[in-house]
Order: structure tokens, then C-alpha cells, then sequence
């Protein structure tokens, strides 16, 4: 006999970063306790995660999901981190254990500019 209710599938919870990648990024992060201009508030984890989330999605900071913390909170760390360099130095540090005889890039993302095609070409080239 039916309840009325729809069937629904519990929520999987997603997380953006596995706790291997997590232990990788972990050690390149401000101490969170060491900041002397500002402590900090929340978790670094989250923190990165959201940027991550904005990353991927694209959505402006105002968009971020609430389980990230607040849109402010998470754009102003990565605005400090990002002049910090501490991007940067994360991902020397990934890109340091990378095979790059095998990396390739996917070059149906490259776009031409709108002029390169078209042109009228030279005869003396």
C-alpha cells in the first residue's frame, strides 16, 4: 500500500576534495592559529572546497552554497592567499610529482580570435 509519498534517494553528500587530496594541499595553507593580521574563521578545508566550487561552477562568489560558509569569508581568503602566493606554491607542489612527457592538452578548448579567420592573405609571405 502506498503512503502518498514519493520515493526519493537519500542526498549523496559530495565532497570536492578527498582526504588524500586534502593531506597534499594541507601543509601549503597558513597556519590557521599564525595569522597575525586576522584569525581565522572556519576551516581551511571548507574554505578551499568553496573556491573549488566556484571554480568549477563558474557562479559569481555570491552564489556559493551555505554549506561553504559565507560568500565573504571564502572570497576574501582567497583574495589574501591568491597575493600571498600560496596558490602558486600548492600547485608547484602538486605539478612537482607529474609525469609531463605524458600531459597534453585538449585543444578543442583554444579558441582563435575572431579575426584569424578570413583574413586576406599576403603573397609575399
Amino acid at each position: 500500500m502506498s503512503s502518498g509519498k514519493p520515493n526519493r534517494r537519500p542526498a549523496i553528500a559530495r565532497e570536492l576534495l578527498s582526504d588524500e587530496q586534502w593531506e597534499l594541499i594541507e601543509p601549503h595553507l597558513p597556519h590557521p592559529t599564525r595569522n597575525v593580521d586576522r584569525p581565522y574563521v572556519g576551516d581551511h578545508r571548507t574554505t578551499v572546497e568553496g573556491i573549488l566550487w566556484v571554480a568549477r561552477t563558474g557562479a559569481p562568489w555570491r552564489d556559493l552554497p551555505e554549506r561553504f560558509g559565507k560568500w565573504t569569508t571564502v572570497y576574501r581568503r582567497f583574495r589574501r592567499w591568491s597575493s600571498k602566493g600560496v596558490f602558486a606554491q600548492v600547485l608547484f607542489s602538486l605539478v612537482g610529482d607529474m609525469d609531463l612527457d605524458v600531459a597534453m592538452i585538449d585543444g578543442t578548448y583554444l579558441k582563435a580570435h575572431q579575426h584569424s579567420a578570413g583574413a586576406k592573405k599576403r603573397a609575399d609571405l
